[in-house]
């Protein structure tokens, strides 16, 4: 397992040097430092001392070193001062998460709209969000980074900056997802990825376009006629392939309709007999109570998702966001 993460490990590191070296003779941006930094990280790999304590000279833990990959000292060897120190900083990271995500619903016309966050730790990966597109379109936005911590909530922070920074000039869910792999493919850490559906509401037509990159199947629901839709990814997950090819899809709304966003924290939450959660659950949930408010929706499927794990915490971050049309 080690060895695979070494593997991993050297594999980024180089190709995140190369990268450097591109971008220091197309620009004028200093690198050296980084390269510095980089380059002792190859040598001990190479030379079998990347990842150990310099202090018991046993194994860093991998978690701490996905984290920051120049660690060389255990947290068992911090000092009380060190890991106060270390703990309210963990806790400012989360107080500065929390403060990116959005704080309300915005107010979008014919639409009832709720959301709910929480990480599995102190900060998680779970990222969703509402930004208008240039035509002043609404963008809906659900997003599950690989693992959670520290290390997925720095990346997640960096994608709710390129979302805000992409959106308002852009046209299509497609141009933007399109833009943010090249952006990540050669810059996330190590074995990261990310997971996005990202849609674009038009109140007026009701037509929902979107483009699902490898995450959780969006559950669409037609109170009036009983029919349940899913909408499946339409391409892969962010900062798996250079060749990233996805594809737009549309879906017009119907009066009454319920549109679940949700992460795999929920569909994959267990109970004590090690039974998942699952799609048919959470989309059980929509139907039986399906005169219900967006509001009213979250709490039911909160509190069903605690009696299965028997109020047991939940070992992944766990976001919904679910949008009625009124």
């Amino acid at each position: 397992m080690k060895t695979k993460l070494y593997n991993d490990f050297q594999i980024s590191l180089q190709q995140t040097r190369d990268n450097l070296i591109q971008l220091s003779s197309e620009s004028e941006i200093c690198v050296e430092g980084h390269l510095h930094v980089i380059d002792e990280s190859l040598e001990k790999i190479k030379g079998g001392t990347f990842g150990i304590c310099e202090v018991c000279h046993e194994a860093v833990d991998s978690e701490l070193l996905q984290m920051d990959y120049t660690s060389a000292v255990c947290l068992g060897h911090f000092s009380d001062e060190e890991l106060r120190q270390l703990e309210s900083e963990l806790e400012l990271s989360q107080v500065i998460q929390r403060g990116l995500l959005p704080q309300q619903v915005p107010s979008i016309e014919g639409m009832n709209i709720a959301a709910f966050s929480r990480p599995a730790q102190i900060v998680g990966g779970d990222y969703f969000d509402f930004v208008d597109f240039k035509d002043g379109k609404h963008g809906l936005v659900m997003a599950d980074v690989s693992g959670h911590g520290v290390s997925a909530g720095m990346f997640m922070s960096s994608l709710q900056t390129a979302f805000h920074t992409l959106v308002p000039e852009a046209n299509s869910p497609l141009d933007v997802l399109e833009r943010i792999n090249r952006l990540y493919i050669h810059n996330i850490n190590f074995a990261t990825f990310v997971t996005i559906f990202f849609g674009k509401y038009d109140p007026q037509t009701r037509i929902l376009s979107y483009a699902n990159a490898g995450h959780n199947s969006v559950y669409l629901y037609r109170v009036e006629t009983n029919q349940e839709i899913w909408l499946r990814p339409t391409g892969p997950a962010i900062g798996v392939m250079d060749g990233f090819t996805i594809r737009n899809e549309d879906v017009r709304l119907e009066p009454g309709d319920i549109l679940l966003l949700y992460t795999d924290g929920i569909t994959e939450a267990i109970n004590q007999q090690g039974i998942f959660w699952g799609e048919d659950r959470l989309a059980d949930i929509i139907r039986q109570n399906a005169n219900s408010s967006a509001e009213q929706l979250i709490q039911k499927i909160l509190q069903a998702l605690k009696d299965h794990t028997n109020g047991s915490p939940l070992a992944d971050d766990v976001t919904l966001m679910i949008s009625r049309v009124r």
